[in-house]
């Protein structure tokens, strides 16, 4: 052993998940480590035929409160926080006949998941924790003398270190410190949340994710990546992912674009994601007439983008999605005829959701330089029965439903935004523009001359004729936008003048 590794006499173990820990226990024993535990954790272990010593015999005081107070005590703190390096500690611990303990093994109450139970408030309060933090936090305080472990997962690598020199290294205690601190930083931010739950706008907002897959790349090659998420929350970093390659930091943002998509149809549907806009979205009958519908709006940029169905996925449109390079596929779930006609493409990307009801809800976080945006996520039922028809031309029920559709539609295209419908399906999208106008006339112009007959979404108002003027020269029949520019009569005349159908919805949908 060397002289700078602190060794392992005595350990400190109190676990509420007790995967693993008997087995450690039995391994610390047979290392002649003297084992100290708490009340349900001790009797794991006696029953496991390990020799421990109770937390009450070691402070004199018994456990009270329900077990809220167990480990609370100076021979318990104090033989955790000594620093061993200090003469000073040292002699003092002498002088207080209170044992060192060079290791501590703890996990905490499952808060989260409690939460995640529906539990009632007053049991969700029983799971915070207050000594296993307390524990966990001065020993990783205290990592040059005292190691600390919250996860079993790294039980079997401690007890190789051990076993190899009687103690841990000074790179594994630091290790293990910076984890322990990173696990009762993501407990107390559980615990915030959950009292902040009801605040609208907390005065700190209270994140800790993990980790949940290393990419490899950002945006770009030469800018690294890594996805995290919320613990328990469901959306596409909970995906499980049934065949092909890696999913990197574009697939995911291309994918969830295309799921929110999904979501926003009620019917049977697809859509088409290129770069997070739609190359193409129909809804049909069935899925297959859905996918061939989706891939007339633009079969061009269909070529490498992300397809999303908002109900299972049947083997007749597996087929015809392989029929183009495709990079990810997310649905619901797959008939097993679909999965295995899609894993015939080794690398295309198999996502399923499980269900539809993920992603619907929460809040939208946005990095800027120095800090995050917040805001609420833009979900939720679109309030059809408050359009207003602002022109005299009055829609009839198949145009109204054209309309919502494209409605829906532009809500997932980058403003400015413009889309064309007919017969609830994609034909045209003016994506990205500096002007509406413009967005207009690329619409116009991607759906390759089969504007005429069509209607037109535009996430916001016009604020001139101009965009209403072009529209009626391209045979477009009608418009939904939100309304509220000052030139609000002067639009409406020109629908007016044109025969347009003009309707107002009050609300604009903004995606930047």
């Amino acid at each position: 052993m060397s002289d700078m590794t602190p060794p392992v006499r005595r350990a400190l173990i109190s676990c509420f998940d007790k995967s693993g820990v008997a087995e450690l226990a039995r391994e610390l024993h047979e290392l002649d480590v003297e084992l100290v535990s708490t009340g349900s954790t001790a009797a794991v272990l006696r029953e496991a035929g390990v020799p421990v010593v109770a937390v009450a015999d070691v402070t004199g005081f018994p456990e009270c409160l329900d077990g809220r107070v167990k480990t609370l005590h100076p021979r318990i703190h104090a033989g955790i926080l000594a620093d061993r390096g200090d003469p000073a500690h040292v002699a003092e611990l002498e002088e207080l006949d209170v044992q060192a303990i060079d290791l501590v093994v703890v996990n905490l109450y499952p808060f989260e998941q409690t939460v995640a139970s529906g539990a009632a408030d007053p049991e969700v309060v029983e799971m915070i924790d207050i000594g296993g933090p307390t524990m966990v936090r001065a020993a990783a305080k205290n990592h040059g003398s005292v190691g600390v472990l919250v996860d079993p997962d790294d039980y079997p690598r401690v007890l190789e270190e051990l076993r190899a020199q009687g103690g841990l290294g000074d790179g594994l205690r630091r290790e293990l410190a910076a984890k322990a601190f990173q696990h009762t930083a993501a407990y107390d931010a559980g615990v915030a949340s959950w009292f902040q739950r009801d605040a609208e706008w907390p005065d700190q907002l209270a994140l800790a994710l993990p980790r949940v897959a290393s990419l490899r790349y950002g945006e770009n090659p030469h800018q690294g990546g890594a996805l995290y998420a919320y613990p328990g929350a469901r959306g596409i970093a909970s995906a499980e992912q049934l065949g092909g390659k890696e999913l990197s930091y574009n697939n995911l943002l291309d994918t969830d674009a295309a799921w929110a998509m999904a979501l926003d149809i009620e019917e049977p549907g697809v859509a088409i994601i290129k770069h997070t806009n739609p190359a193409g979205m129909a809804v049909a009958d069935d899925l297959e007439s859905a996918y061939d519908l989706a891939l007339q709006g633009d079969p061009i940029s269909a070529f490498g983008g992300i397809v999303a169905a908002n109900v299972p996925v049947d083997e007749a449109t597996a087929r015809r999605i392989t029929d183009i390079f495709t990079e990810v596929v997310i649905a619901p779930g797959y008939e097993p005829g679909a999965l295995d006609v899609l894993r015939e493409k080794k690398n295309l990307r198999i996502l399923s959701m499980g269900d539809t009801e993920a992603s619907r809800e929460g809040l939208l976080l946005r990095s800027v330089s120095g800090g995050l945006l917040v805001q609420d996520a833009d979900v939720g039922a679109e309030p059809f029965d408050e359009w207003r028809v602002v022109t005299a031309e009055q829609p009839d029920e198949a145009m109204l439903a054209d309309l919502r559709f494209a409605w829906i539609a532009a809500k997932h295209v980058k403003s400015n935004a413009i889309v064309l419908a007919r017969d609830r399906r994609l034909v045209g999208v003016g994506a990205g523009q500096m002007s509406r106008v413009d967005s207009v006339r690329l619409a116009v112009e991607r759906s390759r001359e089969g504007s005429v007959g069509t209607v037109l979404a535009s996430d916001a108002f016009f604020p001139f004729r101009d965009g209403p003027d072009a529209a009626a020269a391209a045979g477009i029949s009608a418009i939904v936008q939100p309304g509220g520019s000052v030139r609000d009569d002067e639009v409406i005349a020109a629908a007016d003048e044109h025969g347009l159908v003009m309707v107002f919805t009050d609300r604009r949908h903004f995606r930047h």
